[in-house]
Formats: C-alpha cells, sequence, structure tokens
C-alpha cells in the first residue's frame, strides 16, 4: 500500500511518499511481463496494442517505478505541444536565460533539454529518470565546473537528454522541453511521448491559432484517461482577442472534462517574434508561481505527486485487460496459421505413406525399368529411376501442403505478417533438399547391401549394387515388385533379405518422416519465430491480480 508521510528533502516543505519494496517489486514484474507481450500480427486493433504496450512501457520504467523508488526526487514538469507552440521560449523564459534553442520555422528541439538547480544534478546523471537516453551535461553558466557524465558528451538526436542546471530554478524542480508531438522526425514524435510519460506534471502547450489541433487534444485526453496531473498554457495569444479565445478554450475543455485542468495564458509580445527572445518575467509569472508552489508546498506536492502515481496505478485496471485481450487474440490468429499448416502437412504424410505401402514408387520410368532389369536395364539405372520416383512423389505431396496453406492463409488477415502467404513458398528449394535427402538414402541402402554382401562367400556373392536395386524395388514397389523380394531371397538367403529389408525399411521410413516434417518446421518456422504465446495474456492477468492485491 502506498502510505503518504512527511519527509525532509530539499526543504522542509517537501512531502514524499512511502512505498513498501513489495510494491515496486510487483510493478518491476508487471513491467516485464507487458514487455513480453507480442502483437506482430496485422489484426486490428494490433497497431493500438502495440502503441498502448509502449506507452505503458514508457510510464512504468520513466515514471513509475523511478518515483516510488524515489520519493523525494525533484518534481518533474515536461512541457509538451505541437511544433511552433513556443515551448522553448516559455522553458528559457520560466529559466531567465536560454537554455533551450528555439524557433518556429522548424522543429528546433531535438534533443530534449531538462533544467534543474545545481544541488539536484545528481538525480538526473544516475539515469533514474529515461535510463534509455544518454546525458549531455552542459558547463555551468556561473563559472564553476562543467558537469559530465562518462559516454555522454555528444549529442545524439534522440538518444540523448541534455541537461543543464540553473541558480533560478529552485531544488526540488526541474523543467524538462520534449520535442514537438508533431515532429516531421518520427524519432522525434516518439521520444516527445516518451519523455510526457516521464512527467510528474504535464505541461501542454498550445497557440491561439491551434489550439483546437487534434493533437493536442490527443494529449489532454490521454492525460485525463491517467488521471495525471495537467496544466496547460495557452501561448501567443494577441492582446485583442485574449478574453475571446480563452473564453473558448476554457468552453473546449470544460466539454472534455477538463475544466478544472488549471490554465495559463502568455501574450503574444515582440519578444515572441521567431521564437528567438526571452518573456518578460511577468508574462510567465502565473505558471512559475504554480509550479513552484506546488513543488515547494508539502500538501500541493503530495497531490500532485500522488494524483500522478495513483492515476497510472488505476489505469492499469483497465489497460492490463486490454492488453491481455489483444494478446489473446494474437494467439488465437497464431494458432488458426499454424493448425492450416499441421492439418496440411498431416493430410499429405498420410497420402505420402500410403503411396508408398501401395507401391506408387514403382511406375513410369521406373517400372520401365524394373520390367527390362538385368537384361537391358543395369541396377545403377534401376536405381536412379526409383530414386527420381521417390524424390518426385515427396515434392508432389510437400507442394500439395503448401497449396492447401496458401489456400487457407488467403482469408487469414494474419497470414501477412508470416512471409509465407500465398506465392511466398518455393517449390524449387524444397525440391533441391529432398532430391538431396533422396539421394543420401541411396547411399545408405547401399551401404546397407554391401554389408550383407560382405558377409558371403566372395564365389557366390552378388553384386552389391544388384542387391540395393532389388531391395529398392522390393519397397517401393508393392505387389508389382513381388519378383524382386524373391530374387533377393535367393541371392541373399531367406534372412540376409528379411534382415535387408527391415534395415531398408526404417531408413525409408525415416527419409520420408524428415523430409516432410522439415517442410513442416520451414513453414511453421516464420510462425513460430513472431513469439505468441498463450502465456503471455494469463501472464499479464496474473500480474494486475497480484499488483491489486499488493496495493
Amino acid at each position: 500500500m502506498l502510505q503518504k508521510s512527511p519527509k525532509i528533502g530539499h526543504s522542509s516543505h517537501v512531502v514524499t511518499l512511502d512505498v513498501r519494496p513489495q510494491l515496486i517489486d510487483t510493478l518491476s514484474a508487471l513491467r516485464d511481463r507487458v514487455a513480453a507481450a507480442r502483437f506482430p500480427l496485422p489484426l486490428a486493433g494490433a497497431p493500438r496494442a502495440r502503441a498502448n504496450r509502449d506507452e505503458l512501457l514508457a510510464q512504468l520504467d520513466d515514471y513509475l517505478v523511478p518515483r516510488l523508488r524515489d520519493p523525494g526526487a525533484p518534481l518533474l514538469a515536461v512541457i509538451g505541444g505541437s511544433t511552433g507552440a513556443g515551448k522553448s521560449t516559455l522553458v528559457n523564459s520560466l529559466v531567465g536565460r536560454r537554455v533551450s534553442e528555439a524557433g518556429v520555422l522548424r522543429p528546433t528541439t531535438r534533443t530534449p533539454v531538462l533544467v534543474c538547480h545545481p544541488e539536484d544534478h545528481h538525480w538526473f546523471s544516475d539515469l533514474r529518470v529515461l535510463p534509455g537516453l544518454a546525458r549531455v551535461w552542459e558547463p555551468r553558466r556561473d563559472g564553476g565546473d562543467d558537469l559530465a557524465v562518462p559516454g555522454g558528451d555528444r549529442e545524439e538526436p534522440g538518444g540523448a537528454l541534455r541537461v543543464e542546471t540553473a541558480d533560478s530554478i529552485p531544488p526540488g524542480l526541474a523543467l524538462l522541453d520534449a520535442p514537438d508531438i508533431d515532429s516531421l522526425i518520427a524519432g522525434n514524435r516518439v521520444l516527445a511521448a516518451e519523455l510526457i510519460c516521464a512527467a510528474d506534471v504535464w505541461v501542454m502547450v498550445t497557440t491561439a491559432a491551434r489550439y483546437a489541433d487534434a493533437i493536442p487534444w490527443h494529449l489532454l485526453r490521454a492525460a485525463k484517461e491517467y488521471d495525471a496531473t495537467l496544466v496547460t498554457v495557452l501561448d501567443r495569444v494577441p492582446h485583442q482577442v485574449v478574453a475571446e479565445v480563452s473564453r473558448q478554450y476554457g468552453a473546449l475543455l470544460t466539454k472534455a472534462g477538463l475544466g478544472d485542468v488549471p490554465r495559463f495564458t502568455v501574450p503574444e509580445l515582440p519578444e515572441s517574434a521567431w521564437g528567438g527572445g526571452l518573456l518578460p518575467m511577468s508574462a510567465v509569472a502565473a505558471l512559475r508561481t504554480w509550479l513552484v508552489h506546488h513543488s515547494q508546498d508539502a500538501p500541493s506536492r503530495r497531490q500532485v505527486v500522488s494524483r500522478t502515481v495513483y492515476g497510472l496505478l488505476d489505469s492499469l485496471k483497465s489497460r492490463l485487460p486490454e492488453l491481455a485481450a489483444a494478446s489473446a487474440t494474437q494467439y488465437s490468429a497464431a494458432l488458426r496459421l499454424t493448425a492450416a499448416v499441421e492439418g496440411a502437412y498431416d493430410a499429405e504424410y498420410a497420402r505420402v505413406r500410403a503411396r508408398l505401402q501401395s507401391g506408387a514408387v514403382l511406375s513410369g520410368d521406373a517400372l520401365k525399368r524394373w520390367r527390362a532389369f538385368p537384361l537391358d536395364c543395369t541396377a545403377g539405372e534401376l536405381l536412379d529411376a526409383l530414386v527420381e520416383s521417390l524424390a518426385s512423389l515427396l515434392v508432389c505431396s510437400v507442394t500439395a501442403a503448401d497449396e492447401r496453406v496458401a489456400e487457407a492463409w488467403r482469408h487469414e488477415p494474419a497470414a501477412e505478417a508470416t512471409g509465407l502467404a500465398a506465392g511466398d513458398a518455393a517449390p524449387e528449394t524444397a525440391e533441391h533438399r529432398i532430391g538431396l535427402a533422396v539421394r543420401r538414402w541411396r547411399r545408405e541402402l547401399e551401404e546397407y547391401a554391401e554389408d550383407e554382401v560382405r558377409d558371403l562367400e566372395r564365389s557366390t556373392a552378388p553384386d552389391a549394387e544388384a542387391v540395393a536395386a532389388q531391395v529398392a524395388t522390393a519397397l517401393l514397389g508393392g505387389r508389382r515388385a513381388r519378383g524382386a523380394g524373391e530374387s533377393l531371397a535367393d541371392r541373399l538367403g531367406a534372412h540376409g533379405a528379411l534382415r535387408l529389408r527391415d534395415r531398408a525399411g526404417r531408413l525409408l521410413d525415416d527419409l520420408a518422416d524428415r523430409a516432410v516434417q522439415s517442410e513442416r518446421e520451414r513453414r511453421l518456422a516464420p510462425i513460430d519465430a513472431l513469439d505468441v504465446h498463450a502465456d503471455h495474456q494469463a501472464e499479464l492477468i496474473a500480474a494486475l491480480s497480484v499488483l491489486q492485491k499488493e496495493r
């Protein structure tokens, strides 16, 4: 259970949460279950499930678990919004100097900038928050020593967090200027969403011209859904329409159920032009006062942190079952794909066994060769014909199985993700593999024949290749090859002929099993590689149940 109690942090006003270690362990286990869930099949709802999983992981990794582990860490306010909303200018003005590059002609904020008091730099140098981002420390502006993290001295867009310190920011508060949520650069959009997930306070910035745009409202609704602590800033409002725009924006917030969200208005000033200047402190004083108060005043800080923490914890009650349902849908689709392969190959394997028992291999050219043997056909020629006919039987069966799979998968949208939709299988490759297997079977069969002949007297011993041709004919020819078995008994004796037929029969069974099974496994391999399991659904639900009990 989360318990609220006062602690001395950066000041006597800071109030933090006492958290049982078991809760953090439970959340860490839950996080691993969420990370293990897979939604690779292109089903309805899969993109949403993937986005929800990634967002939930970001909130667990970048906010919930770090915040519960370090309740006394500075309050993190993430400044987010659309391109040109004035986020960087707002951060610079709150700090009192330029710490983040600003501009309105392009998405300037690529490497996010975090600003904190010098006493708080250790909170953000140990990767407690946003562990996936390398740290880039800037020199202190007061002439002090540079602050740097080994390996974090290069700016890597989308892969680094630039950290600045400023005495003008009170201890216990940190501001983070995030990339544009509608950036043309996909990596920036992803990073912006991840940074917002790390916030104690979401500060959503929009403008008088764009306050009705869809993207900012998507974030506002997400904040409402998670009951996160939210602040909105209506920026660059011309003074002559301040009252009207503020009224309309307030009406939209109220309609969306966000009427109680703190709302601040920043007027359009000459310093706003091109995003290059610093706004007068009076323009951002109300927002700054709110942020400082909620980071320093014990009850206010407790309310901010508790609301965001409890909001995210409570949201798991609906988000995890949704992920579990999507996981179950994925598994059901994977089962259908697998069942189509299994059914097709089982049917064709049964057909192969039946045709082998009926002597179907001894037909066409192979049958002609057998009838001409040994007068007008050599043992080698007979073996060649039998091997070719056997390989053809196996290839035809595999091809037929693939055609049945393709037909079944044609009605499965999920088949697109496997790489084996209709027309993707390569019969010539299967023909090559099966051909090698059958020729290997022939060599082993000839070795068996040589073993039997070796034990006979040299004067009466038959030719080993002829023995191999006859035992192959006996195995593959059914009733039409009865004479081959009788001739084999005459050459090797009853016991020798029976022993050779048993060994060769087992070798033929192994060939048929391996040839069909290996092709079946090749068709199933892309499905197995998707890593979609029934356990994912059960583990997500179980993890939620354990969390509920722990809370």
